[in-house]
């Protein structure tokens, strides 16, 4: 690969490494690790190296289940001292450093002049913008945002962004890379905070938020309004395709004919609420009246149990 371009062969990928070991670095540890990608794994934090023993372990029974391990060895990975000995020699690096410009500005500028001349840097950030982020490093032109969802090592999605120094092919070596070890990559075609699938998200949490201050309804009944009615459906297709079955044989088109005059009077009624103390304290509430009790890790682990049969009917399904 050259200074403007992205190397052909994405899965050749023989050795990733990650920077950072929090949720996501870890998840993503396990992934590549289950692709049968050797790793090497930085993170300041004196904990780190366990916690990723630990998650690998406990990941590892869940990506079986889904058909994702192949002769794979969740031990192929080695903790290091540094994010330049960490790089040295990788063949594709995942930066999950914390949500702050300065911080991932800093990591890149300690290892610009160690990442290989055909490496590829993808960031995690979840709405940091890459133009920012890359701007005046050597190595701009390898640099792209590659977004999972949490847990990576479960949920399929991976949000492919470039900034204005990326190279074309940096993004097509992204989506091939992303592909090839099973996920279902998508290119955001311009940038915008917090990419896509983010901007979505809080677009239907603004309502729900909205839903709780104004007393429509409580915080449990609008989760149960999702997940128990369009987010059933949206585990099949997304929102254009569920509309588009709810025109009837006529599709999208007689959808947008009878609906187009509901949903311009719904979108005018919606407003943007004020994340006040009082707001904060009757969403915080109305959650932990809703959990019950359950610790995060029990609510996790209930996720996951219900998340794992929905994978194991989507892997492979055309899209």
């Amino acid at each position: 690969m050259t200074q403007t371009g992205a190397r052909a062969g994405a899965d050749t990928v023989k050795r990733a490494a990650v920077l950072g070991a929090g949720t996501i670095g870890a998840s993503w540890t396990a992934w590549f690790l289950a692709r049968g990608i050797s790793v090497t794994v930085w993170d300041p934090r004196p904990e780190a190296e366990a916690y990723v023993r630990r998650y690998v372990a406990e990941a590892w029974p869940a990506m079986s289940r889904i058909g994702m391990i192949d002769g794979a060895s969740p031990d192929a990975w080695q903790f290091v001292a540094t994010a330049e000995a960490a790089v040295e020699g990788a063949d594709f690096v995942q930066e999950n450093a914390p949500e702050r410009l300065p911080i991932k500005r800093e990591l890149y500028a300690r290892i610009d002049g160690v990442l290989g001349a055909d490496a590829i840097l993808a960031s995690s950030t979840s709405g940091l913008i890459m133009t920012e982020m890359q701007a005046g490093f050597r190595s701009a032109a390898r640099m792209a945002v590659g977004h999972p969802f949490n847990p990576p090592h479960l949920i399929p999605l991976v949000e492919v962004v470039g900034g204005k120094e990326t190279a074309p092919e940096t993004i097509a070596w992204c989506l091939e890379f992303y592909r090839a070890i099973g996920k279902k990559p998508i290119h955001i075609r311009k940038e915008a905070p917090g990419h896509l699938g983010n901007r979505l998200q809080a677009a239907l949490w603004r309502e729900a938020v909205s839903a709780v201050v104004t007393g429509l309804a409580s915080v449990e009944d609008v989760d149960t309004a999702i997940s128990a009615g369009p987010g059933l459906r949206w585990a099949a297709m997304g929102p254009h395709m569920t509309f588009h079955l709810g025109g009837g044989e006529g599709g999208m088109a007689h959808m947008m004919e009878q609906f187009r005059p509901v949903f311009e009077t719904w979108w005018a009624s919606m407003t943007t609420p004020e994340l006040t103390d009082d707001t904060i304290r009757q969403i915080v509430e109305g959650v932990a009246a809703e959990a019950k009790g359950r610790s995060i890790a029990e609510l996790a682990a209930e996720r996951d149990r219900i998340l794992l049969p929905l994978l194991e009917l989507t892997q492979g399904k055309p899209r």
